[in-house]
């Protein structure tokens, strides 16, 4: 990893790994909304399970400026966050710089390799957030079958898996052939957000229908009650 840089423009706070490369960002007026449209779409599987209280449980893998951490430990009041993040670096600037609360009762930071700690936890998920990149893009052991495999086998029953796919240098097709092994072929993947940026959702044990009509109306209140609107990438869907 490079040197934890940040950088700030028009109102918003950039997180950089010592490259060009987005990390993360913050809107320094509204820190809980999400700012880059990937992290947005990530969101996705809070208008596929509806159930009150889905997430109760969620793992996030790379901490980069807390952006999913803001957002859940204040839209989703009962759900509990487990980040794994390898650089306490990272931590220490999310702290600093983004708004990352220094303690919570809800929140739980892991530092260490999130490929040996889906090894060797025996926890559940109910949603696993995969956003772990280095300097120069690359997600190493992160984007393959036997951590794939990992993810699938923490999440429990309706579980899904929403993972970010960095495009900006290379083909994402490779990274979604393995994806789709691990889970089976229930996998959906959206079209490239602008930013290079490539999301898929996986399930860990029902086929995804991903239907933009049908998704309207949870959309909809998932828009009233958080401010996150997906109304564009439900377009995009169409």
């Amino acid at each position: 990893m490079g040197s934890i840089e940040v950088s700030e423009s028009n109102g918003v706070r950039y997180l950089h790994f010592g490259s060009e490369l987005v990390q993360g960002a913050m809107r320094i007026a509204r820190p809980s909304s999400l700012e880059l449209e990937y992290t947005r779409e990530m969101m996705l599987p809070l208008i596929l399970r509806t159930r009150r209280g889905w997430p109760a449980s969620v793992l996030q893998v790379g901490l980069g400026s807390a952006s999913f951490t803001r957002f859940l430990l204040r839209h989703r009041p009962d759900a509990r966050l487990t980040v794994v993040e390898i650089a306490p670096e990272v931590v220490a600037a999310a702290r600093q710089f983004f708004k990352l609360p220094e303690s919570s009762p809800r929140l739980a930071i892991e530092i260490g390799d999130a490929h040996e700690y889906l090894a060797a936890t025996r926890r559940r998920f109910d949603l696993i957030l995969v956003d772990g990149f280095d300097s120069d893009g690359n997600a190493g052991m992160l984007e393959t079958v036997p951590f794939y495999l990992n993810c699938r086998g923490r999440l429990g029953a309706g579980g899904l898996l929403a993972a970010n796919l960095l495009t900006r240098r290379r083909s994402v097709w490779p990274v979604v052939r393995r994806l789709r092994e691990a889970f089976e072929e229930r996998v959906k993947v959206l079209p490239p957000c602008g930013a290079g940026n490539t999301v898929a959702i996986a399930s860990a044990d029902e086929d995804l229908l991903l239907d933009p009509q049908a998704l309207r109306a949870p959309a909809a209140r998932l828009a009233r009650q958080t401010g996150l609107d997906l109304s564009s990438t439900l377009d995009r869907l169409a």
